[in-house]
């Protein structure tokens, strides 16, 4: 057996805490809300070939987590603020393109179906493509109460 190949369990202990030393909290706080945003875009299936991965609670968690790590993110890392907020703005925006609502907004929507068959009934047909918005105007998810905006 060569020992060079394969490091020893010491080795890999010392390289363990060396990387422990240098590994700031910051990083790893940023590179979680980077893959809740990925995760959550995944889970949404309207990326091709994700289509069965299609899980809106997933991407609602995801939102949420985010959004709640993000005012830390604006104290220690303002340079990432603009970028996250955008990217959690297109995660809203493709949780509310696939019928997604927060449990509590689901039934409270003024213009939500009452009941039951609310989701089925209006999010079975894709002919439903929402009129862009004019210049200057919220578009739908803005003014569906359901698009978190800084400062709002």
């Amino acid at each position: 057996m060569s020992t060079s190949e394969q490091p020893t369990e010491d080795e890999l202990r010392a390289a363990y805490e060396a990387e422990m030393k240098r590994l700031r909290v910051e990083q790893v706080l940023l590179e979680s809300v980077v893959s809740l945003v990925n995760l959550g875009m995944r889970r949404t299936g309207l990326a091709p070939g994700t289509e069965d991965e299609r899980e809106p609670a997933q991407v609602h968690l995801a939102i949420e987590s985010v959004r709640a790590l993000t005012p830390l993110l604006e104290q220690i890392l303002p340079e990432q603020a603009g970028p996250i907020r955008d990217a959690v703005s297109r995660l809203q925006l493709a949780f509310v393109q696939i019928g997604g609502a927060a449990p509590a907004d689901a039934g409270s929507s003024p213009d939500a179906s009452p009941g039951p068959s609310a989701p089925g009934g209006q999010a079975a047909g894709p002919p439903q493509a929402p009129e862009p918005p004019k210049p200057g105007e919220p578009g739908p998810a803005q003014k569906s109460g359901r698009l978190w905006i800084p400062g709002q």
